[in-house]
């Protein structure tokens, strides 16, 4: 969970210079985009991780920077869910991690990941 949140901290920092340890939909300056990451998130809240997770993909397909902001924001809200939120609804820490890979490489920083997944 910790090193999840690093990582997120991470490539926050690195990409969109956002130094904090609490990331939050606020933190997003366009409305549509908050507005996106709230129904995402409600997804979450209501146990829909994988289709939230799908709509992530197919929003992030093109390379737009902002859609790789939400998408981390979503990630670090899911890696604040508990271990039975998360596997009451059929998902688990490595998929979270796996997601923060895949989103990532998709954006041609791979290496970020690496540092923090070679530590395990």
């Amino acid at each position: 969970m910790r090193l999840i949140k690093e990582m997120i901290r991470a490539i926050l920092k690195l990409v969109f210079r956002i130094d904090t340890d609490n990331p939050v939909k606020e933190l997003l300056e366009e409305k549509q985009s908050r507005d996106t990451l709230e129904k995402l998130l409600d997804m979450v809240d209501s146990g829909k991780i994988n289709e939230a997770e799908n709509q992530i993909y197919d929003m992030t397909s093109d390379n737009n920077m902002v859609n790789l902001e939400v998408a981390l924001l979503f990630y670090s809200y899911l890696n604040d869910k508990d271990d039975d939120f998360l596997q009451k609804n059929d998902f688990c820490r490595d998929e979270i991690k796996s997601g923060i890979t895949e989103l990532v490489s998709r954006y041609g920083s791979t290496g970020i990941t690496e540092i923090f997944l070679s530590e395990i």
